[in-house]
């Protein structure tokens, strides 16, 4: 039973460190790359009107708060976790990943960012979050 409760607090906890990364990124992102006149980062509705405003260099900061949150909640995960480390990475890359399609459905995006986020932004960070516990496990 121990082990049971304890791989389900490394989801549980995962996905809300991730989520806490995600968002902490996303918050800063307007002052670290202002976003073009005119646009609320703060409001769907003004991202939605307002998208085609965008130039590349406005999908960094969305794209390493996919990337990064994920990463940190897969390797928080696998490193809870008692056994099967790679699934439990995995699982928080498919919750992440859940939230990027949902996320391309309720905001227009690029084709190129769409491609770029959803191929790379969650399954591989995820995977890359437990080959680092694997690493930190090694030593």
């Amino acid at each position: 039973m121990k082990t049971v409760l304890r791989n389900i607090l490394a989801v549980v906890l995962g996905f809300a460190a991730g989520s806490l990364v995600n968002m902490s990124i996303i918050m800063i992102s307007g002052s670290v790359i202002p976003p073009p006149d005119g646009v609320d980062l703060s409001s769907a509705e003004s991202l939605k009107t307002s998208m085609h405003l965008f130039g590349p260099e406005h999908f960094i900061m969305p794209f390493l708060a996919h990337a990064i949150g994920t990463l940190i909640g897969a390797f928080l995960a696998a490193l809870i976790a008692v056994n099967h480390k790679f699934i439990f990475a995995q699982v928080i890359g498919v919750m992440f990943l859940a939230g990027g399609i949902m996320s391309v459905f309720m905001l227009p995006s690029p084709v190129w960012f769409t491609i770029a986020d959803l191929g790379l932004a969650y399954l591989p960070m995820a995977w890359l979050g437990f080959l680092l516990v694997s690493k930190v496990s090694k030593k």
